[in-house]
């Protein structure tokens, strides 16, 4: 819980990307630590969750046209980027989203006199050195939103590692999957990942803010452990207390598996994603300090939240035998 700083009622946070999965925890830890939230997204309607949050209004809007972000960023007092793909379902989404909208909220920041910006970037996100289109966007997206520095803008970035907590796309999609095979062809079973628990991160986020140690900074963000990619498939299958076989498999035949899967409906797996995957997602450094933070452990998280989806899931599948639908 953050305690309520009456200085906070009075300003505004714009969140972009704030429908997503770390977006929808961040708003509600804002509201908590007792700001005014403007999240600007497409599709309002779809946004039920954060409707009914106090303080928070909701912006059906694109942000992709520079006079939108002009209008709805005015008033406030500090702009927070979640905005990200991990695969491009448009040719040119990775430039539009990664690259070109850092650019056109420093633009914005600038038109409405805004000096905080806070951006979420990803491990290994390096310009010019990342071995996928991904993780160089990402990189690019970092060094663009940083040129705010000349115009007075107080930018600070944070690298996660995967995240995971409820919700997630990472051992949700897991536990989905396996629901349907006995047997898991695995590709790139060696890729490393340092989990990091999404209120671990925008506890960063919330602690940035005010923080004027962090203006300028990039941070990397990663839990107390690496574990490669099969481990996190077995840590599921474990947790969820099912009998499922994981086949590893070799470099080559991961990427043809990646070949395939590309023009697969919702692309399960690209080729830039077994790319991304060359390069372990850990880092050498420690979470940093100045955050206070003891980074929790997914084996201390995850079976909560999974085993919870799953006995619904068991619930739901004695109704069906039972003959309800209700």
């Amino acid at each position: 819980m953050y305690p309520k700083v009456a200085a906070t009622h009075n300003k505004i946070i714009a969140v972009l990307g704030g429908t997503g999965f770390v977006g929808q925890h961040l708003v509600r830890t804002l509201v908590e630590a007792g700001y005014q939230v403007r999240v600007l997204a497409r599709h309002r309607e779809r946004c039920r969750e954060l409707l009914v949050l106090p303080r928070v209004s909701v912006i059906d809007t694109n942000i992709m046209t520079l006079s939108n972000l002009h209008k709805h960023l005015a008033g406030c007092n500090a702009v927070i980027n979640l905005v990200a793909v991990l695969n491009e379902n448009k040719k040119g989404a990775f430039q539009r989203l990664h690259v070109d909208l850092p650019r056109m909220i420093i633009d914005a920041c600038v038109t409405n006199k805004i000096d905080r910006v806070i951006h979420m970037s990803a491990l290994n996100a390096y310009a010019g050195k990342a071995p996928s289109r991904y993780l160089t966007s990402k990189g690019e997206g970092e060094d663009t939103i940083h040129t705010g520095a000349d115009e007075g803008i107080n930018v600070t970035t944070l690298r996660p590692s995967v995240i995971f907590g409820p919700g997630d796309s990472l051992f949700n999609r897991f536990a989905s999957l396996l629901k349907f095979v006995t047997h898991l062809p695995l590709a790139c079973p060696n890729a490393r990942f340092a989990p990091v628990y999404v209120n671990d991160v925008v506890d960063v986020i919330v602690k940035s803010l005010n923080e004027k140690a962090t203006f300028g900074q990039r941070y990397d963000l990663c839990g107390p452990r690496a574990y490669t990619l099969q481990q996190l498939v077995e840590f599921t299958i474990k947790t969820l207390g099912i009998n499922r076989k994981v086949i590893p498999l070799g470099n080559g035949t991961s990427k043809l598996m990646a070949r395939i899967l590309s023009i697969a409906p919702g692309k399960p797996l690209t080729y830039d994603n077994y790319l991304s995957m060359q390069i372990d997602s850990v880092s050498k450094e420690k979470f940093p300090a100045i955050f206070n933070i003891t980074p929790q452990p997914m084996e201390a998280v995850v079976p909560r939240y999974l085993m919870n989806q799953n006995q619904r899931g068991q619930f739901d599948r004695f109704r069906l035998y039972a003959g309800r639908d209700d």
